[in-house]
């Protein structure tokens, strides 16, 4: 029997995203969020016009999207209550954030060079995406929620990860996603079912 609800928040789980960004003084910020989809060479982000993140965002116009597997689960909780905004805004001092300007040193994760962007890869994470901001959308107003809409620009995939067929096709029962679920972390389990769409999907990709 289901039961008519008002939930303060419609959120049922996506992937942790890490995403690094340059600082206005020449450093890297590291955030971890998990409001994102993506949609053929595009993904949206859905966070808080207030974090560093996104002010970053709006004046580098460019981040990279690193998706952390669920053995990284330590050093993504290492970041959750830390914000590269300082002073710590008070609506988070009051959640028990603290100001860190190190997010990587905080983390024990490692920033390499990426190839298009300013901002560091993480090298530990198996999926990085080079991302260019194409468009900042408002979301709920008067809220300080917005969408950020990024065009990805450069893939980079651990090896393990790809099929031994198709150097540009995944390996989804190799890739175990790290899921933020009701502000818990999950991840996937076995396959449950083969899907009527793996075969012309792959076979889309392979002929491409």
């Amino acid at each position: 029997m289901h039961k008519t609800i008002e939930p303060k928040i419609l959120y049922f789980g996506t992937p942790v995203v890490l995403i690094s960004t340059m600082n206005e003084n020449g450093s890297a910020n590291l955030a971890p969020m998990s409001s994102a989809w993506w949609l053929n060479q595009s993904c949206m982000l859905g966070m808080s016009s207030n974090s560093q993140t996104i002010q970053n965002l709006k004046r580098e116009r460019e981040c990279v999207l690193n998706l952390p597997s669920s053995e990284l689960v330590s050093a993504v909780d290492r970041l959750a209550l830390l914000t590269g905004k300082n002073p710590v805004p008070e609506k988070k001092r009051k959640m028990g954030y603290r100001y860190e300007p190190d997010k990587f040193g905080a983390s024990g994760l490692t920033p390499i060079s990426s190839d298009l962007v300013r901002a560091p890869l993480v090298k530990e994470c198996p999926v990085q995406l080079e991302a260019q901001l194409v468009k900042s959308h408002s979301f709920e107003e008067p809220s300080s929620l917005v969408a950020m809409e990024v065009k990805i620009l450069r893939v980079h995939i651990d090896e393990k990860l790809l099929t031994g067929r198709e150097k540009n096709y995944i390996n989804p029962d190799e890739w175990k996603p790290l899921i933020m679920n009701f502000c818990e972390f999950f991840s996937l389990g076995s396959k449950l079912h083969p899907s009527k769409l793996a075969k012309p999907f792959m076979d889309a990709a392979y002929n491409n």
